[in-house]
């Protein structure tokens, strides 16, 4: 099996469950968060839904510089509007890897700063981890957000305790 193929299927699981989460976020709770240095529920969500879309700068460039970069958030006034982005950028992130063969992701990939480079990994490493850990990462705190706004978490690996 290609590493793609093998990406693609983890990925596949993975966005359902990521799904099953940002399906939940109460839009009257957008500006909520459980700290002051932690991100709002809107920003954290959208962080979520967007990162999928790393996948393709990753597979089709060979580096990112922050110092150069042109981001500006999109805005996410609905769930609708959050859903819909999560799903262009899951579909986005499929077709990147659908045309990265083994020798594309074996190479080098570089994180910088400018001149400060952050990091060069090879890009099947920088999709494990900044792409498809991330989202993880983030969607655990997405459950802790949504535990402490009371709201039903859903199981990602078998059922959570909201569904017992």
């Amino acid at each position: 099996m290609a590493m793609n193929s093998a990406m693609i299927a983890e990925f596949q699981q993975e966005s359902d469950n990521t799904r099953k989460m940002l399906e939940r976020v109460p839009v009257e709770k957008f500006s909520w968060k459980p700290h002051d240095k932690s991100y709002d529920l809107v920003t954290l969500a959208r962080h979520i839904a967007e990162m999928a879309g790393w996948a393709g700068f990753t597979v089709n460039a060979n580096e990112l510089d922050f110092a150069t970069m042109n981001y500006s958030p999109p805005a996410i006034n609905t769930l609708k509007d959050l859903l819909d982005l999560f799903e262009h950028n899951r579909k986005a992130c499929i077709e990147s890897l659908q045309n990265a063969t083994d020798e594309i992701l074996m190479q080098p990939w570089t994180l910088r700063n400018g001149s400060h480079v952050i990091f060069t990994l090879p890009k099947v490493v920088v999709l494990r981890s900044m792409v498809f850990n991330h989202i993880i990462h983030h969607r655990g705190q997405l459950s802790v957000y949504l535990r402490l706004l009371d709201v039903p978490v859903p199981g990602m690996y078998g059922p959570s305790a909201d569904e017992a």
